[in-house]
């Protein structure tokens, strides 16, 4: 039967079998169509035979065509959501005003169609891939929906027919069926012998997949059935085991078999058949067997008891592992029930091909489908680690795993579900442990050997590629859901677990002080161990801390608070630390303490919780606080360039830990979890750890000399600074400590806008945003905007025209800088070290600036800070205990003494501490001291503790040790020894500084041994006091006494006087003086801040005040109680030398910048009209015989020679700048819809181009080649910075950047080079030739000859030949130019002639090139001459120069006398009929180019060129010029007024003045040209456009004016180069009168009364009607074929607009819409960089190999064909734009600006963006001025690849 039916056509047989279907009794049918189906569906035939496919399509459409039934199932479309699946690098959006969840994301076109004015929105390129949420309530709210799913169109469509769908059922679970067997055949494991390529079967599989694709969307009518077949188990069983009789079905399930068991998973037949939830009693031990260990079978031991850590590690990590699964299954039991999940399954062990990502994707619109789904993954959610753990391209797997999982987990209801249903969290947390655990390493942190911590090993695969990553950030994105995160914090087994998981990444990637040598190799594993503590235990930790906001929540913080401490303690034992920490080693990963001090900062802010309840013993805190103490210390040592041995990578570290993604994260928790220590802890042991840890104990001594064992010289004293500035810190932040968010946000903004202006994107990127995705703090939320308008002022982008690219920026208010500027904020928040420096220099000149502080540097200003939190009062004990004031007094001390290694900042630290004191009051309470210990230390340092009290306590003797060599020993002791002395003395030594160590050292042994509740009693006996002495102090030390006799006030005011360097700085009524003016303080330097420490004093005791004023009473000398060594004054006598230098030197930079600036006065000075001799001969009657050049390389002044030449420096380059120019002044719009164009043919290259090919059709090659000019397009153009150099000078300095090896920006194998004085850029040196201003002076001479004497003149001159010149250096050099102005241009470029290389063609080319250079320097003025004055482009040109080289070699060339054209310009001819039949004509005299005439004749005729012959060339030629404009005017009439025309002016042809009158004139030239009906017919058939106006006398000598000007102009700037003859501005409607009389034709007084008439120009040397007509019967005398052409040939116009580059839309959304999706013209496809050209519109695909052509790729193609090697590219993707120039490019940067003023390279930001007007005129004007390679400074060469 089915072979009967696979005869007959497929869709007879499918309409007859859903007949057949339809029938109530159906068996027959379902009989056949089964048959059918094994047949046609059987997996033994290949996959790739596609008649399988046919079928199916066939069978299901039911006999109708497949398209129309998919279009009848889409009508039944009842999804509310749009559920576009996307792949990566897909363009889509998200709004964040819309999005209830973070990853929302919507397809283009539902953005499109929603409205989001207004809203905060971004574009993105998908890293991953996605789907599009429109339509989906719980990711978005429903006002963003777009019209078509606002309106949910899907809900009342009809009920689907039954019939419809019915074959569809039946075939589709056969179809599916078949693809898993194809999937169950293909795969092999990895590890057998036969060559694997899954890649292969997937390819096969193509159609297959692509078909069902195809079926998801056709809608919810087909997903429906697809979800039935998918999720039905009975048709699963019935057809996935495979009947008996069949083997192949057979062999094929034993395939699937072996595949589940390989995989580490149990198959079906081997578990009991029991729900998931009970523990299976497989193969293998729960998660453990995966490890390949057998594990202790304790499973029963109950973890709680499990901390005695008795066992091994080894042992007791994975007993704690199989304890706290709930579920060992989660591991390793799969078993599949329906076909979704064996889809799922080979999907995975496929390693997820996008194919099969996307169908599943395209399925989820339906509900059922999305449910079943989602558990059916969290199924396979351990083996899909699994796969991606051994995966080869883990990348890759990553994506399409997220892709997924983002879908599914971002839905709070689904999420809930599954943590429910499926244990997702237990699942998630097992998976991550167990995917750590493959990468342990026994830390060695500590004790190395007994050691029992294990770390991760961050230089493993899994942490160096993130593999982890899906993992954790599904793992974030479910936690963000509140119930899901409830469930994890009420779940204490699993927060055991994940604190376990935590303590892996605690001590990690440890780093060991190298001491001896640099580390040979560094390691970079850092990158990974920070991303990983911040991926995987921060991000977590924030998502966590988000539900943790409210007093109901404390009993959460209280348990995660509990296991922190816990794990911890385990920490410690197992690292086996006590209280020493093990020397030279730092981990800058602590997650532990981190969650500790972010859930404590989290209760004691927002839950009200008491501090407390939550924190442990001393002892314990102690422990708590060593590890980030040395991290602080580390740092310091780190930038002391301690660590300076292991490499910079260790420097890494230090900015890592500090910058702006990390630091909310690292060093805030750290720096408040040290804060909550010392406010905890006993105040001296903490000030002396922290000076023990920073390693400057030694330091602190009064003595001038001491020895300290840890560090070197040099590192004291940054150490010190360090050691300061952290206390500072610690005393001053309050970022946990009571500020409010917005308080937070404000300071934060302030500190990065006081470094350096910002954008508005880089303040974003450096404020420290909670890092959780669903904090609620989104960047740019409205608090953002707010703070940021209140404390920053937006500068708009400036452009120079020579400088960068400014940004938007934002800059500091002055009322910030004067009330909110925190340095101790900034210090904290810098990454480099140079940001604090930056500050601060902000903050003087703002200072300067505003008046408030004007001499000397100021130091950084004092901030009040907010109130502490009750909770931590206790820190400002830090600030009132003795040890603080010890080192306080001694450092004051030393600092009046000049002992080495003080310096001012540890002044201002110093200062500040004690202001902090001051300002921040501790409450006396007595009774908790404890009197031993006080009694015991410091009773002769300090009575008591308060900073205030202690300030005028006069200190009188110190003891101090020192080596035998210090200056101290050599003094007499002091007369007054009696006993009493000698005792005090003997007191004092035991409570010197010195003894800050034991300090610490008995603080700790006595917590730790006294009993808890009788902490007062333990009273340690006094020991003698030598037992403080530190350990191993070397003998040589002998102990002195000092005597002192000074208070902390004293030494204050003499600090005053030693920086104010003023006796009695301070009189002793100075305080009444004080109190007029209390805000003087605020800013100002150390004299400042001293007299406000005073102040403060005094106001707030009596008796500071009294002492204050005793002691400025007494005025006395710094009287050091030291005499000055030999060696104090050695290092005097150094900073006198020192000092002297640095006068010297400051001197020759002096110097030195005011030559430079004399320089850039003469060279650069662009503006400035004079201009110099060296840049125009003759520019000034100059008095010396000859002209002098600098050479600016040997600096040796003298004339060019014909020996030794002399060149000016110059850039050659083609450009085709004139040949884009169009007629109207309007840009092109570039297109942005397909209706729009751009035609190319109306640019001055293609009309010349024409102009060109047309005569060549008709006359001789070698006229027509000097009738025209070309270099429209591919012109040369040539420029100059204005420096000259002796030409040999330039070879050496050639041959020397030859041998440069540095890797320069330009080629100097093409002869490229900077300028050596200015560094412009240049590529060839024009040798100017040697002159003699007498000469000039007759050049200028007028002989006031007559007209027709100097025609004769002029023809005598012309029939010179031209004189070979000598063979010099000089006429070398002008050779080679000649060469390179050549090279500089592509042949095609310059081949017009019939016969390329010819002297002809050749000729044309040189001439062109000057009349380039004319044409453009018009263009840089504006196109007219009106301005006058040199121009800037004028001082670059090299006019004059170029002129005498190319006239040099046109000389070379004669032109045949018979065909001169002067002849026929100034001679009535006989007419010459000896003309051959087969030679052409040459070109009529009225179809030549009067401006090439011009330069023709001045470039041939023997230089130099007297000026009044000049002016007769320029005369004879106007007359023709004239004619001509006459000629194509008449052309423009209508046949009646020409007519009309030529009977009126026929009367005046007798009038005297007939020749000068126009109406005469255009009569004669009607009446000749009229002889031949041809000339005047062609045009009758198309009505020219003007002949609707009428023509007045006006009219027509507007138009004669206009007809005129170009050629006036070039003669007049010609006029100006080669006779410095000054251009005169005039207004624009006088230019015409104006350029006449500068050339002469016009007696240059003005005559007001009559309008100007151009006729009265005209000069005529012979009859003027006479030889008019002999050029009009040139044209007549043409045959029929030739006249019709002919004639367009007269009607030439010659007024071009300025050149402009397109015009661009003013949102770039416009654009990239557009174009991003838009295929290539050429190659068929969507480039992956489509590139636009911004002159001429053209789209390339930019480094696309499919449209290289000989090698080189399409832009830079594209550059060499549209801009003759100069390209403007605007990249859509990245919206910036590049400029080609020959061999090389440079990013330009971006016309387009969002609406911060900022660029948005690469799209990354997706902002909207807008057109800058301003940025878009620099570019065009770059363009027009062929200044790209001075102003760009970055250039790179392409190698032909862009």
């Amino acid at each position: 039967m089915a072979a009967l039916l696979l005869r007959r056509d497929k869709k007879s047989t499918a309409a007859h079998l859903k007949s057949d279907l339809n029938r109530t009794d159906n068996s027959s049918g379902v009989r056949q169509l089964q048959e059918l189906l094994d047949s046609v569906l059987n997996p033994e035939k290949p996959a790739a035979d596609t008649e399988a496919l046919d079928w199916c399509k066939c069978l299901i459409a039911g006999g109708e065509g497949f398209e129309e039934f998919c279009k009848t199932v889409r009508s039944y479309d009842n999804a509310t959501l749009c559920g576009l699946v996307w792949t990566a690098n897909f363009v889509a959006y998200r709004c964040r005003t819309c999005g209830i969840s973070p990853c929302m994301s919507l397809c283009a076109e539902c953005f499109n169609n929603g409205d989001h004015t207004g809203h905060d929105f971004n574009m993105f390129r998908s890293q991953a891939g996605g789907a599009c949420d429109c339509g989906d309530s719980n990711v978005m709210r429903e006002t963003g929906f777009c019209r078509r799913h606002r309106l949910r169109t899907g809900e009342n469509v009809p009920s689907v027919p039954r019939d419809l769908l019915l074959m569809s059922e039946m075939v589709l679970s056969r179809f599916i069926i078949c693809i898993i067997q194809y999937l169950r055949d293909g795969y092999t494991e990895p590890d057998t012998s036969t060559e694997r390529d899954l890649q292969k079967v997937l390819q096969e599989l193509e159609p297959q997949i692509s078909f069902l694709e195809e079926l998801t969307k056709m809608g919810g009518a087909m997903r429906t059935v697809l979800t039935k077949i998918l999720t039905n188990q009975q048709t699963f069983k019935d057809l996935s085991m495979g009947q008996e009789e069949n083997v192949f079905a057979k062999k094929n399930y034993e395939n699937y078999l072996s595949a589940l068991k390989n995989s580490g998973l149990v198959s079906v037949e081997e578990k009991a058949q029991t729900g998931a939830a009970e523990p299976t009693r497989g193969s293998e031990t729960g998660a453990l067997g995966l490890l390949g260990a057998a594990a202790p079978s304790s499973s029963g031991s109950n973890k709680e008891e499990d901390q005695d850590g008795g066992q091994s590690i080894g042992q007791r990590k994975r007993v704690k592992l199989s304890s706290t699964t709930k579920d060992p299954s989660i591991m390793d039991s799969l078993k599949h029930k329906c076909f979704l999940e064996e889809l799922l399954f080979w999907t995975i062990k496929y390693e997820f091909p996008q194919k099969m990502v996307t169908f599943l994707l395209n399925m989820l619109p339906d509900q059922d489908y999305k449910i079943t789904f989602t558990k059916t993954f969290v199924q396979h959610y351990a083996f899909i680690m699994k796969t991606l753990m051994k995966s080869q391209e883990s990348d890759t797997m990553s994506n399409r795993i997220v892709h997924i999982s983002v879908q599914l987990f971002s839905n709070e209801d689904l999420a809930r579900h599954v943590t429910e249903e499926c244990q997702l969290l237990d699942i998630m947390v097992t998976v991550l442990l167990y995917m750590m655990e493959s990468c342990l390493i026994k830390s060695e942190l500590q004790d190395e050997e007994n050691s029992r911590h294990v770390v991760v090993n961050c230089s493993e695969a899994l942490l160096k590629n993130n593999t982890y990553w899906p993992l954790v950030s599904d793992f974030i994105n479910i936690l963000s859901h509140q119930s899901v995160a409830k469930k994890f914090l009420e779940d204490h087994s699993l927060l055991m677990l994940w604190m376990s998981f935590v303590s892996f990444f605690q001590g990690m990637n440890l780093n060991k002080r190298e001491l001896s040598e640099h580390v040979e190799f560094e390691s970079q594993t850092y990158y990974a161990a920070f991303a990983a503590e911040l991926e995987a235990c921060a991000q977590p930790m924030w998502g966590l801390l988000t539900h943790c906001k409210v007093k109901e929540t404390q009993e959460y913080t209280k348990t995660v608070v509990r296991y922190c401490l816990e794990t911890l303690q385990i920490w410690f034992d197992a690292i086996g630390f006590v209280d020493e920490l093990a020397p030279n080693q730092v981990t800058f990963h602590l997650p532990l303490h981190r969650y500790y001090a972010m859930f404590l900062s989290k209760a004691v802010k927002c839950q009200g919780l008491d501090l407390e309840s939550l924190l442990p013993d001393q002892e314990m805190l102690m422990r708590i606080m060593v590890h980030p103490l040395q991290i602080q210390a580390s740092l310091s040592e780190i930038h002391s360039n301690m660590w300076v041995r292991n490499g910079l990578q260790i420097k890494g570290q230090a900015m890592t830990y500090v910058q702006s993604h990390f630091c909310n994260s690292m060093i805030d928790p750290d720096i408040f979890l040290l804060q909550v220590c010392a406010s905890r802890l006993d105040p001296d042991y903490f000030i002396s750890s922290v000076f023990e840890r920073f390693k400057v104990v030694d330091l602190l001594t009064m003595a001038s000399v001491h020895q300290n064992t840890v560090l070197d010289g040099e590192q004291e004293r940054p150490m010190l600074e360090g050691a300061l500035t952290f206390l500072v810190i610690l005393s001053s932040l309050r970022i946990h400590l009571g500020m409010a968010d917005d308080e937070i946000l404000r300071a934060e903004m302030v500190s990065q806008l006081c470094m350096n202006d910002r954008t508005h994107s880089s303040l974003l990127d450096l404020i420290p945003e909670n890092p959780n995705p669903k904090s609620g703090i989104v960047p740019g939320s409205c608090s953002f905007e707010e703070m940021l308008s209140a404390v920053a002022d937006f500068k708009a982008p400036v452009f120079e025209l020579g400088g960068s690219m400014q940004q938007g920026m934002y800059t500091p208010k002055a009322e910030v800088w004067e009330k909110e500027f925190d340095p101790i904020m900034v210090i904290l928040r810098t990454v480099y070290r140079r940001d604090v420096q930056s500050a601060m220099d902000r903050y003087s000149a703002f200072l300067k600036q505003s008046g408030m502080h004007t001499t000397g540097n100021p130091w950084p200003p004092y901030k009040e800070r907010t109130p502490l939190h009750p909770c931590y009062k206790g820190l400002d004990r830090l600030l009132h205990c003795k040890t603080l004031h010890i080192v306080i007094f001694t450092l004051l001390y030393k600092i009046w003494l000049d002992h080495s290694n003080m310096s001012e900042h540890v002044l201002c630290m110093v200062l500040y501490l004690i202001e902090l004191g001051l300002d921040n009051q501790v409450e006396e309470d007595k009774g908790d001291e404890e009197p031993c210990i006080e009694e015991h230390c410091h009773d002769s340092w300090f009575p008591g503790t308060n900073l205030l009290s202690n300030l005028h306590h006069v200190i009188n003797y110190v003891r101090v040790r020192v080596p035998e060599t210090a200056p101290e020993v050599k003094r007499e002791p002091p007369a007054s020894t009696s006993t009493e002395a000698s005792n005090f003395g003997q007191n004092v030594r035991e409570a010197q500084v010195f003894s800050l160590v034991a300090e610490r050292r008995r603080k700790f042994q006595e917590i730790i041994n006294r009993s808890s509740t009788e902490a007062s009693q333990a009273v340690r006996p006094k020991s003698s006091s030598t037992r403080w002495v530190p350990p191993g102090t070397p003998p040589q030390l002998v102990t002195e006494i000092l005597e002192i006799h000074e208070s902390m006030l004293s030494l204050l005011i003499k600090l005053h006087q030693k920086l104010s360097a003023k006796q009695n700085s301070l009189s002793a009524t100075w305080l009444e003086d004080m109190d007029a003016n209390p805000n003087r303080h605020i800013h100002g330097d150390g004299i400042t801040a001293i007299e406000r420490i005073l102040t403060k004093a005094a106001t707030r005791s009596h008796q500071s005040k009294r002492s204050i004023q005793e002691i400025c009473g007494k005025v006395f000398p710094p009287v050091a109680p030291k005499k000055n060594s030999p060696a104090a004054k050695k290092t005097m006598d150094k900073e006198e030398r020192r000092q002297r230098a640095r006068e010297r030197q400051q001197k020759l930079l002096a110097e030195f910048a005011s030559r430079q600036k004399s320089f850039m006065e003469t060279a650069m000075d662009v503006e400035s009209p004079d201009t110099e001799a060296a840049m125009d001969l003759g520019a000034s009657e100059v008095k010396e015989s000859e002209v002098l050049y600098d050479c600016v390389i040997c600096g040796q002044s003298g004339p060019s020679t014909e020996d030794r030449p002399t060149g000016l420096v110059v850039l050659l380059q083609a450009s085709s700048v004139l040949g884009h120019r169009c007629k109207s002044d309007e840009a092109k719009k570039l297109p942005t819809t397909d209706d729009e164009r751009i035609y190319p043919a109306d640019t001055c290259g293609a009309a010349h181009d024409v102009r060109l090919a047309l005569m060549q059709s008709f006359f001789k090659d070698s006229s027509c080649l000097q009738s025209v000019s070309i270099g429209w397009d591919g012109g040369v153009y040539v420029q100059t910075c204005g420096h000259t150099l002796h030409i040999d000078c330039h070879k050496s300095y050639m041959e020397s950047l030859r041998n440069d090896q540095v890797m320069q920006g330009f080629s100097v194998d093409k002869g490229e080079f900077t300028c050596p004085l200015c560094r412009q850029f240049a590529n060839s040196v024009l040798p100017c030739r040697p002159g003699r201003s007498t000469e000039v002076v007759s050049w200028h001479m007028p002989s006031n000859n007559k007209t027709s004497v100097l025609v004769k003149e002029v023809e005598d001159l012309q029939e010179q030949l031209g004189l070979f010149p000598m063979e010099s250096n000089l006429s070398k050099e002008m050779e080679l130019v000649i060469k390179d102005i050549k090279n500089t241009t592509q042949r095609k470029y310059m081949d017009y002639g019939k016969n390329p290389g010819s002297p002809d063609n050749d000729f044309l080319f040189m001439y062109s090139v000057a009349r380039t250079n004319l044409e453009l320097e018009l263009v840089h003025r504006g196109g007219n001459l009106c301005s006058g004055g040199a121009s800037g482009a004028a001082k670059r040109s090299c006019l004059n120069q170029l002129f005498h080289v190319l006239a040099m070699h046109m000389r070379l060339y004669s032109i045949d006398s018979a065909y001169n054209p002067w002849t026929r310009l100034t001679q009535v001819a006989p007419s010459r009929d000896d003309c051959l039949d087969d030679e052409r004509p040459e070109v009529p005299m009225l179809f030549r180019d009067c401006p090439s005439l011009l330069i023709i004749f001045v470039l041939t005729m023997p230089q130099p060129l007297r000026k009044e012959h000049f002016i007769c060339l320029v005369r004879m030629l106007y007359n023709l010029q004239y004619t001509q404009a006459l000629a194509a005017l008449s052309a423009k009439f209508s046949p009646e007024e020409r007519q009309a025309w030529s009977t009126s002016g026929a009367l005046k042809k007798n009038a005297f003045n007939a020749e000068k009158s126009y109406e005469a004139l255009l009569s004669h030239v009607i009446t000749e040209l009229s002889k031949v009906k041809t000339v005047y017919d062609v045009n009758t058939e198309e009505p020219s456009m003007l002949s609707t106006s009428v023509w007045s006398p006006q009219s027509i000598e507007y138009s004669l004016q206009q007809f005129c000007l170009p050629y006036l102009r070039l003669s007049c700037l010609l006029q100006h180069h080669l006779y410095g003859d000054n251009l005169s501005g005039c207004p624009e409607e006088e230019e015409f009168s104006g350029l006449a009389g500068c050339l002469g034709l016009l007696d240059p007084v003005p005559q007001p009364s009559n309008p100007m008439y151009s006729a009265s120009c005209l000069d005529w040397t012979v009859s003027a009607f006479d030889l008019m007509s002999q050029w009009c019967s040139e044209v007549t005398g043409l045959t029929n074929t030739q006249a019709e052409k002919s004639m367009t040939l007269l009607v030439q116009d010659l007024q071009w607009a300025s050149p402009h580059l397109l015009h661009l839309p003013d949102n770039y959304n416009t654009i990239f819409q557009y174009y991003h999706k838009k295929a290539c013209t050429a190659c068929k496809k969507v480039p992956k960089d489509p590139a636009l050209c911004l002159i001429c519109g053209t789209f390339v695909c930019l480094k696309g190999l499919c449209c290289k052509q000989q090698g080189i790729c399409e832009c830079v193609w594209h550059s060499q064909h549209c801009g003759a090697a100069t390209g403007i590219f605007l990249l859509i993707n990245a919206s910036v734009i590049i400029i080609i120039r020959g061999h090389r490019f440079c990013l330009w940067g971006s016309v387009y600006l969002d609406a911060h003023g900022e660029e948005d390279r690469d799209l990354r930001r997706g902002k909207p963006l807008f057109l800058c007007v301003e940025r878009y005129r620099v570019l065009a004007q770059q363009w027009v001025s062929h200044t790209f390679d001075h102003i760009n400074k970055r250039w790179g060469p392409h190698y032909n690849g862009l």
